[in-house]
């Protein structure tokens, strides 16, 4: 079952950002971007070198108006924790979500039953609170930021020009597609 234009369900949890615990719920995704970036666990080898590699655009991000929260289900202590213990991730500049009792992982379809874990999945999410795009791939693979940040981009386009479509690679600046009437039943 498809997650796209699925609304993101009531959600309040813990998170570790700026080097303080603040509470991130719902309410705080509407009326912007959002990026879940759901990653398996804490004191992990992939993990770290995605999260920064997110960091290292997260000012893009921030200039697109969308804000990144990475989620695991460990606690916010374990964010803290590894915050504190990794030079990777002591430079996150992002809210890292504690989803320990997996509502969130569970809303996003994300979360490993058997292992009380989340996949690697990254969701962008519309200002209205719905999933507009997202990928989930196997444990042992890592993800590219850039190539997150330009879906990001496509999406938020397509959100503002509703009547024209981004092809394969578009960039920002680059040609659109402008179906035709008779062909928009077939997107």
């Amino acid at each position: 079952m498809s997650l796209i234009n699925k609304e993101v369900s009531d959600f309040s949890v813990q998170a570790f950002v700026d080097n303080n615990f603040k509470t991130v719920s719902k309410s705080d995704i509407l009326g912007k971007w959002s990026v879940f970036f759901f990653y398996p666990a804490d004191f992990t080898f992939v993990c770290p070198t995605e999260l920064e590699d997110l960091n290292n655009i997260y000012d893009k991000f921030q200039d697109a108006g969308c804000e990144i929260y990475s989620v695991s289900t460990d606690t916010h202590f374990v964010h803290k924790a590894w915050h504190d213990h990794s030079e990777r991730i002591s430079k996150l500049r992002y809210p890292m979500l504690a989803d320990p009792t997996h509502v969130i992982s569970r809303d996003f379809n994300v979360l490993i039953e058997s292992d009380g874990m989340a996949e690697r999945g990254s969701f962008i999410v519309n200002p209205e609170g719905k999933i507009v795009s997202y990928e989930v791939s196997a444990g042992n693979v890592g993800r590219n930021a850039d190539e997150l940040f330009r879906k990001l981009q496509a999406c938020q386009f397509v959100y503002s020009h509703g009547d024209e479509v981004c092809p394969a690679k578009w960039q920002p600046g680059a040609e659109t597609l402008k179906p035709s009437l008779d062909l928009v039943g077939m997107l």
